[in-house]
């Protein structure tokens, strides 16, 4: 019996899985840089470095591009992944009797969905209290602090009482539902761009995914802990 395949249909989808891995790992980048600028923040200097950075960041021209690049690339990894998980749920309509769990799937690619709906509520929260409040809207003195201190503002969120540890353990698991999704996401982009060539890199490529959605994700966590730890006078 010949079993036709809608070639379109397959060629969108692998189109759809190319789109949705080039962007994933061009905000791997993003994310590499973003905590580079972070983890000034626990330079003890008094928020002057992270300043200057974030000066310089507000400030070149070529920033704007960057972001809009960005923003760009966000915006076709949500909606990708979201036409994938429509799609793969449209292919089987109706669902096994009995799941298998870990023997059919890895966790992090069955919590891969909901790992990315959590970081982008995360990431609309994220936004709005740091760069449409103070980027776009400009309420520096509205809200207590000097025009361009980005550092008291950080600290503020972070350590405000009853809602800054809110905010902190949220972030720190946010930081946690990264991770599951760098986990996956890495090493799935790679096959879907084909460099899975053998076992050998297979393996390495299985390696610096564990280590990037470890590695990365901490070092954002550190931030609120780092402030958190500080403000209660253990140090």
């Amino acid at each position: 019996m010949e079993v036709k395949v809608d070639r379109p249909i397959l060629r969108a989808s692998i189109g759809k899985k190319v789109l949705m891995a080039t962007t994933g790992l061009g905000l791997c980048l993003f994310l590499v840089g973003h905590l580079s600028g972070n983890l000034m923040l626990l330079k003890q200097d008094g928020g002057r470095a992270f300043n200057e950075y974030a000066e310089f960041m507000a400030s070149n021209p070529a920033i704007y591009l960057a972001e809009a690049v960005i923003f760009l690339a966000f915006f076709l990894h949500i909606v990708q992944g979201l036409r994938l998980a429509m799609q793969n749920s449209q292919a089987r309509p109706v669902k096994y009797k009995r799941n298998a769990g870990a023997a059919n799937s890895t966790f992090y690619s069955r919590f891969m969905k909901w790992s990315g709906i959590l970081l982008l509520i995360f990431l609309i929260l994220h936004l709005f209290g740091f760069f449409v409040k103070y980027k776009v809207l400009g309420l520096w003195e509205q809200n207590g602090f000097a025009p361009g201190d980005l550092y008291s503002v950080v600290v503020f969120t972070f350590t405000a009482g009853n809602l800054g540890m809110v905010y902190s353990i949220f972030y720190i698991l946010s930081m946690v539902f990264l991770s599951f999704h760098l986990a996956h996401g890495v090493q799935s982009a790679t096959q879907s761009l084909g460099w899975q060539v053998n076992k050998k890199v297979t393996q390495t490529v299985q390696a610096i995914g564990y280590g990037f959605a470890i590695l990365v994700p901490a070092g954002f966590a550190a931030v609120p802990m780092y402030f958190l730890i500080a403000s209660s006078g253990l140090f």
